[in-house]
Parts: structure tokens; sequence; C-alpha cells
């Protein structure tokens, strides 16, 4: 009776989820799966739809997309499929909390991919610690992130093991660096955390730092910035922002006159990044988790997919999207054959899945990955690419570079 009684219980909630889910527009219209099956384990996707970080959380979409697909035509999780339920964090932490608060609450998800800002993460994420659902970051890099509670981990390496390589990248093209001029987002927290990376790079290579200009991700005029750093002369200019802040100050430095190298954060990770600084984009350096040709199975099928889908090269923020729905479902899979998840109540399937999945080892687009007892993310390949405009001033890609 007992038995019954929870397999019912855990049909009911699933169900629900998908019920739920199902109610909005655009979860039917983008999700191939979903309405495909009654029985499907839903997934919380809990990315920014709107705001000033939109590009960034539809590239995070993209990735999930790509991966619901080609998971549930290989069978799901033994053969029940899986099922995406998004709600949009916006770009605050308000927007977050209310997104996870519903996919936790209301949506009744097994676990959730996000949220896309680490300001975000540091706010919703302990909601998601307290209620006791696992949550897998596929862009949050900021110091701190795994450490919030033990059901958060991340597939998004740390910042402080990422930036060193551009500027090491820097300096191979031009080992007469002296100078540099670190400008970065002052109101957001993952930017502040990276340029503290950035800031003791610089030392740590003997490099001169002859200012720090402070900005807003919602700021669009950056001249006295620029100005003020252009005067001091610098062989170098890092970049911590987003997207459309940090290439319109790439664009405004360009603008006034400055010719030197420019490094960009994670931020930059995104070919979106081209429609704002155009012609002014090339050039720049940008230290990335993933390359589109590095070689496994794993990458070629995600890249495939992915350049038929939506005719370009995967960036590193939909790949990481893609592997946090990969361990998900590869940890169901796996706990699946120790223990059927269709007997196991809804809590009790969210706490085992997050002991699942920080066992394993898994080979993902981003090559071979593991995790700490913490939840960070074990990578072991980086990469540093070069943005590379053609002549249009439109159209443009990331060339990877040898840092080796």
């Amino acid at each position: 009776m007992a038995y019954q009684t929870g397999l019912l219980f855990i049909c009911s909630i699933l169900l629900i989820g998908c019920s739920k889910s199902g109610s909005t527009g655009a979860n039917s219209a983008n999700n191939p799966t979903a309405t495909s099956a009654v029985n499907a384990i839903p997934i919380g996707i809990a990315f920014a739809q709107t705001s000033n970080v939109a590009l960034l959380g539809q590239e995070g979409t993209d990735g999930v997309k790509i991966a619901e697909k080609y998971f549930n035509d290989q069978g799901g999780i033994n053969g029940r499929p899986i099922k995406l339920v998004y709600q949009d964090t916006g770009g605050d932490e308000v927007g977050a909390i209310n997104a996870f608060q519903t996919l936790i609450n209301k949506d009744k998800v097994v676990a959730i991919v996000g949220p896309t800002l680490s300001q975000q993460a540091f706010s919703a994420d302990p909601i998601a610690e307290h209620n006791q659902v696992p949550v897998i970051a596929a862009s949050n890099t900021a110091k701190g992130i795994p450490e919030i509670g033990d059901y958060v981990a991340r597939v998004s390496s740390s910042v402080a093991i990422v930036a060193p390589y551009s500027v090491k990248a820097a300096l191979k093209q031009n080992s007469q660096i002296k100078r540099v001029a670190v400008f970065y987002a002052q109101n957001d927290a993952f930017n502040k955390s990276e340029t503290e990376i950035f800031q003791k790079t610089v030392k740590d290579f003997g490099l001169n730092l002859v200012t720090v200009q402070k900005f807003q991700t919602t700021d669009t005029d950056f001249q006295a910035q620029a100005s003020g750093a252009i005067n001091l002369k610098p062989d170098l200019v890092i970049i911590s922002g987003l997207a459309v802040d940090g290439g319109n100050l790439v664009k405004q430095l360009r603008e006034l006159g400055y010719k030197g190298i420019i490094i960009g954060g994670n931020g930059f990770n995104t070919s979106h990044i081209f429609s704002v600084c155009r012609a002014f984009c090339d050039g720049v350096i940008i230290a990335q988790a993933y390359s589109p040709v590095y070689p496994s199975k794993i990458n070629t099928a995600f890249r495939k997919a992915y350049v038929e889908q939506y005719r370009r090269e995967p960036p590193q923020v939909s790949a990481q999207a893609f592997t946090a729905l990969q361990v998900y479902i590869e940890a169901l899979q796996s706990l699946d054959k120790k223990s059927k998840i269709n007997k196991l109540l809804l809590p009790q399937l969210r706490t085992q899945l997050n002991q699942e999945l920080l066992k394993g080892k898994y080979q993902t687009p981003l090559g071979e990955i593991a995790f700490t007892p913490v939840g960070d993310v074990i990578q072991k390949e980086f990469y540093v690419a070069q943005l590379k405009m053609e002549a249009n001033g439109v159209n443009g890609k990331f060339s990877f570079l040898s840092v080796k």
C-alpha cells in the first residue's frame, strides 16, 4: 500500500509539472517533446529571457534545447523523456528568486539549470538549497558559487582558472606590454569577482596596472572612463563586462584612438557581441572553457546539431548549458539503474539525484569533467579565442589561438 501511494504521488507530481509548464506558450512552441509524453521528468531552466542579459540567457536556452532533443532521441532516462520547464529570471536578483520559487513550488521540477548571472545565483541558489533542489550553474563563474550549499554545483569553470590564459595570449602577441588599464562593471557580482582575478594576474606577470575604471552594466556612454585610461597610454586594456556594455566600451575605446590589445572577460563569450562593437570587435582576445573544434563524439554531435539549428558556431554558454543538462540526464540514468526513480517521492528523488551527480565523470562538449566534493567543476581543457570580423564589419567568428 505504501509503495502504491508513493508511486501515485510522484506520478501526480510529474504530471502537474508537465501540465504547468505546458501552460506557457513559449514552452509548447519551443520544445518538440512538450506534448509527446505525459510521464516526462521535469527539469527547470532559469535563464534570462528579458532584460539587458537576455542575449546571454538565450544562448543558454539554445544549448539546453539541443540537449533535450539529443538525449530524448537516445531514449531519455532509460525510456522516459525529460521535459524542460522554463522560467524567465530577467536580469536581476528578484527575477531569479521568483523564477526559482515558481520552478520549485509550482512546477515541481526535479532539478534546475541556472540562473544566468552569478549576481543572481547568490540570491536565488539559497532558495534551492533550503528546499533541497539540485542546481547546476551553466554560466556562473564567480568565486564562491559552489560554496553556497550542498545542492549547488556548476559546469562553468571558475574565472580564477580561465582568465589568466587570455593575459598569457596577449603577452605572446606583444611581449613589450608593460602598462595595463582595467575596466569593470561594479554593479555585477561576477564582473567584480573577475576583475580581481585579472588585476592579480596583471601583477603576477610583473605588469604595471596604471588605472582601474568602473562602470555599470546599464551604461552606454564610456567617454570619460575611456579617455581617462587612454591618457595614461596603456599597452593592454582588460574589460570585465557583459556583451552590450562591454561591446560599446570596446567601440568607444577604438573611436577615441586606442590601438593596443583588448582582452574581454567571460561576458564577451557570445557571438551577440559582434552586433554591438561590429568592426571594432576585431582582435579582442577572450579566454574560453569551450572550443567547437574539440575532438570528441559528443562535441561533434552537439556542434552539428547546433549549426543545423542556428546556422552559427556554438558559443561557450550554449555548450555549458548542454553540459549541465547532460549531467542531470546521465546522473538520473545511473540512479534509475540502482533504484527505480518512479518509486521515489519527489524530495527523495531530488536528494538522491544531487548525491549521484557529484560522483560521476562525464564526457561532454567541454571535454571530460567531474566535480569536487563541494560541486565545483573539474575540467582539463581551456582555450583562448580572438575575434575576427569579416570585411563587412557585421559578421565575425572566434578564431582559436595556441597558448600552450
